[in-house]
């Protein structure tokens, strides 16, 4: 066997390229399967931070935000919120250890709370009933949008009835409260001005201690996004005069009180 009559090893693999392919070109052999875009044919590949990204939006005045055209979230609340809807669950846990679901919602405008329902299994059937519930009556002739979140328990049914009364559902990004803030909100309030102090016992006892404190929620609570006035309009006090007597009134079993003029 004749070694010297092989060919070196560069000029072999020169020969398996093929006779055009020199490898002092400056190319390299581009893997099998793997096609060359044409359009990124002849240009240079410029790798920038995003620091710098950053730093070139700012200077020129520009959001992150991929959506730059349109209102933001909080100028769109504002202009809709006499005619939007924010719905929301929370739970509680009774003295026996039980969770219990309550549906709710507030409406954005007014601050005004109506409870759904309670119920320890909140499944399709459930939540489809609390919803025909709402639209019967008219009561959402004057919603036009209704926020929630992604919660499962919120099915297919359930949109479809709001749809099919021409009400758009707007679900918030997950991970994110902030959006539906007004509705945590008033979860916020209602465990720490009545739930965190009262021992539920069951679901109905649950349903009677939500009434009560909705009730006084609306009607006599003021808030300072509606400059310190009720959900539910008030009758203008009388003149104050010399002799003013106050008359205090106990709720749920002294947890909030209530103060009137007296007649």
């Amino acid at each position: 066997m004749d070694l010297s009559a092989r060919a070196p090893y560069g000029q072999a693999s020169d020969q398996r390229r093929g006779a055009g392919a020199d490898p002092a070109d400056g190319q390299r052999e581009r893997p099998l399967g793997v096609r060359e875009d044409p359009r990124r044919a002849g240009q240079a590949r410029v790798k920038v931070s995003a620091t710098k990204i950053r730093t070139l939006l700012r200077a020129n005045g520009i959001g992150p935000a991929p959506r730059r055209e349109g209102p933001t979230w909080t100028e769109f609340l504002r202009c809709q919120a006499h005619r939007m809807l924010a719905l929301d669950f929370f739970t509680v846990e009774t003295a026996w250890l039980r969770t219990l679901y309550v549906l709710f919602a507030i409406e954005v405008g007014s601050r005004r709370v109506s409870i759904f329902g309670v119920t320890a299994n909140p499944d399709s059937a459930w939540m489809t009933q609390q919803a025909r519930n709402l639209a019967v009556g008219e009561r959402l002739a004057s919603i036009r949008y209704v926020i929630r979140d992604r919660d499962a328990k919120f099915c297919g049914p359930f949109d479809e009835v709001f749809a099919t009364e021409g009400v758009k559902i707007i679900k918030t990004p997950i991970r994110a409260p902030r959006p539906n803030a007004f509705a945590e909100r008033w979860v916020r309030s209602a465990r720490t001005e009545c739930l965190d102090w009262t021992l539920v016992y069951g679901q109905r006892h649950l349903e009677r201690v939500l009434r009560t404190y909705t009730a006084h929620y609306n009607a006599q609570r003021p808030h300072r996004g509606l400059d310190l006035k009720t959900p539910d309009p008030r009758p203008d006090p009388p003149q104050l005069t010399d002799a003013v007597h106050v008359r205090r009134r106990d709720v749920l079993g002294g947890f909030i009180h209530e103060y009137e003029l007296a007649a």
